[in-house]
């Protein structure tokens, strides 16, 4: 880095680094101004608070490393910062998300997931006794609630619970390697 009259500047000393607590004070304290000016940049809040976030991983990772040096004015640095995030997501475009009405494609497995899904749901159900396997499917894999549960099997949602948790610890220890 050189300075005005062609002179190299000292590289900043480890005592003229930012320490990762005077970093986060300086950016929380920054933070509402920030997200203000970037607010009326991209225009979208939510554009807003993914530079924010961006910006404040990016330095932070330098404070964690105390390669941050301290800034006489640290609002405009980090404000730099955000800038620049802007514009490089302006001029690459293909490194935004894009949201779209589409779902994304279904796999080329031909179902073969959701078939060995199938299959490891029923081996494992397999494992369990009449009740566990009851307990398991009405309130796990339906959805109802314990004592909806009890109704339809004709048991109390205590017994129903007690099935429920027996099964899901014999699944758990069939699928611990």
């Amino acid at each position: 880095m050189e300075t005005s009259g062609g002179m190299c500047a000292p590289a900043p000393r480890a005592d003229d680094r930012v320490s990762p607590g005077e970093f986060d004070a300086s950016f929380t304290a920054d933070m509402p101004r920030l997200r203000k000016r970037l607010l009326a940049l991209t225009g979208n809040p939510h554009d807003a608070d993914d530079l924010l976030q961006e910006t404040y991983l990016r330095l932070s990772r330098r404070a964690r490393a105390r390669s941050l040096a301290q800034q006489r004015h640290p609002y405009a640095y980090t404000c730099t910062v955000a800038l620049n995030l802007l514009r490089d997501s302006w001029l690459h475009p293909s490194r935004r998300e894009r949201a779209t009405e589409r779902l994304p494609e279904a796999g080329w497995d031909g179902g073969l997931g959701t078939y060995e899904a199938s299959a490891t749901a029923l081996a494992l159900l397999s494992l369990l006794s009449p009740k566990e396997a009851a307990a398991v499917i009405l309130v796990d894999l339906e959805g109802l609630s314990h004592d909806s549960a009890g109704e339809r099997l004709g048991a109390h949602r205590g017994t129903v619970q007690r099935n429920r948790m027996r099964a899901l610890a014999k699944m758990r220890a069939a699928l611990a390697p």
